[in-house]
């Protein structure tokens, strides 16, 4: 499988979303790896593992993250999920409620069909059933950075999304739209940060907002200026706000400050 791990402290798991691959997560593994044991893999179907056909359902794969954490002798983490990510990572929250020991869920929702998405699902497959994914790569990614293209992320994110089949493209994509977690959020146990970027234009206030209402113990940051992929947009402000949140659950566990 495509992993990667690495730092001492806690375990720190991190769920990429659509399109993406472990790499995504290069600057949160900089800054956390000195503070966290930190874990981040390639989805099946996406990174480094293409040439597998990634599942249809986001049941599917939470059992695979939890698989990998099994094979790696991992009890108990910290859980950030992105996007498609995050959708796994409330699944694997309700999964395993007793392994999640604080659970970010970042640029996400708990309602898989995307209401008020840039256009719907259902449209974005059957432009990929029609004419391949080359032009559905190029303007989804676009759209996760504020600048689009000219986000110096951006090309790398194109690049990384056009590795990914047709049919990974499109199980992806029915993976979300079959999936809601919506009328489950008051069973996740594990003390929640909500993160949202004010342009996301993938995940309307709708989502983030009922993860909040609706998980019991939610804390809620908004980024401004910043869209779908504010974690590499505004690294220093996404990780010094994930830090606070994770550094509070290690100190209380530790018995000390965690600077």
């Amino acid at each position: 499988m495509g992993c990667l791990r690495t730092g001492k402290g806690p375990v720190l798991v991190m769920v990429h979303g659509f399109l993406s691959g472990l790499a995504y997560w290069h600057k949160q593994v900089e800054s956390f790896s000195s503070h966290f044991d930190v874990i981040t893999m390639d989805l099946p179907g996406y990174g480094g593992e293409t040439r597998q056909t990634g599942p249809d359902n986001v049941e599917a794969f939470a059992d695979y993250i939890l698989a990998q954490l099994d094979a790696l002798g991992v009890e108990q983490f910290h859980l950030i999920g992105h996007s498609m990510g995050g959708m796994i990572a409330q699944e694997i929250a309700l999964k395993a409620p007793q392994r999640v020991q604080r659970l970010v869920l970042y640029g996400t929702g708990p309602i898989g069909r995307l209401p008020g998405r840039f256009e719907t699902l259902e449209e974005s497959m059957r432009k990929v059933a029609e004419k391949g994914t080359t032009e559905a790569v190029n303007y989804t990614v676009k759209t996760w950075f504020s600048r689009g293209e000219n986000d110096p992320d951006c090309v790398e994110g194109i690049e990384m999304g056009l590795q990914v089949s047709q049919q990974t493209f499109i199980n992806g994509l029915k993976a979300m739209a079959n999936w809601s977690a919506e009328h489950r959020l008051a069973q996740i146990q594990a003390e929640t940060l909500v993160l949202w970027a004010d342009q996301d234009k993938s995940y309307m206030w709708q989502q983030p907002h009922t993860l909040w209402r609706g998980i019991r113990k939610a804390n809620l940051a908004v980024v401004p200026g910043s869209a779908h992929n504010t974690h590499l947009e505004k690294s220093h402000i996404f990780n010094q706000i994930v830090f606070d949140f994770l550094s509070k659950a290690s100190a209380n566990v530790a018995g000390k400050t965690v600077s």
